[in-house]
């Protein structure tokens, strides 16, 4: 279009030494863009000010879907769910096994308690349970594997306030919102319940996991209705450290 007689043509040469600040203020664009995009803390999480500091939530998660869509990836993958149900059986069952009798012998479980298995994938935890006594055993995972595990979202499990004795999960890692994931663990645990988590500390887990735990301390600060038992040294499947909660008895 013509220019309009009353305007003048534009100063060259002042737009010629605005140019450098131009460029300038688009790449400072670009990159608080990028930042906002890569490190923005996933819908439904605390202010940043709230999070333990040894906890961090890892980026890259526009909703919930997801994340859900990407836990999916490893949960249904078919050759995985054959070799958990096959070649890995056996020997998750009898290690886990393991562990649920030296928790009995330490007097954090019991043939009578109980027990739900958070992420029990296919169910090898349920069926160590129920291999060392303890008969009332069920799993839980976003795919249910009938008989041993149901259907159920961890953030919102599927069962009422103090339907357990006794929880366990060493998929804590998974979690996006771990407030969340304790928050249910608590609320359905009855007083004087026990909880047992195996985690990895200190080092990155795998591709699959929502966040990074660098210590036990955001832990017990998760844990707001219970009081920490006792941390140990583990060697349970890539993971290296168990931590056990009792749920505070009701006064």
């Amino acid at each position: 279009r013509s220019l309009n007689a009353d305007m003048k043509p534009p100063d060259l040469e002042k737009l010629l030494s605005l140019k450098p600040l131009i460029i300038l203020s688009l790449f400072l664009l670009s990159l608080s863009s990028i930042a906002f995009y890569s490190l923005r803390i996933p819908i439904g999480s605390p202010p940043p000010e709230i999070l333990p500091p040894d906890l961090k939530i890892r980026p890259g998660y526009d909703s919930y879907d997801a994340y859900i869509h990407r836990q999916l990836n490893k949960t249904l993958n078919e050759k995985l769910r054959q070799i958990w149900k096959t070649r890995d059986w056996d020997r998750k069952v009898r290690v886990f096994s393991a562990f649920f009798q030296s928790l009995k012998e330490r007097n954090l479980l019991s043939n009578d308690s109980r027990s739900l298995c958070i992420g029990a994938r296919v169910g090898q935890e349920v069926a160590a349970l129920r291999r060392v006594g303890v008969r009332d055993s069920l799993g839980m995972d976003l795919v249910p594997a009938p008989p041993l595990v149901v259907g159920g979202d961890f953030h919102r499990q599927p069962f009422g306030d103090g339907s357990f004795d006794f929880e366990f999960s060493n998929v804590f890692d998974h979690a996006l919102f771990p407030w969340k994931f304790v928050g249910e663990i608590e609320r359905t645990l009855k007083p004087g319940g026990v909880c047992v988590l195996h985690v990895l500390i200190s080092r990155r887990a795998d591709k699959y996991s929502a966040n990074d735990l660098y210590s036990v301390n955001p832990l017990q600060k998760l844990f707001s209705k219970s009081d920490l038992v006792e941390v140990r040294e583990i060697d349970g499947f890539g993971l290296d450290t168990e931590v056990v909660f009792r749920k505070t008895k009701k006064k």
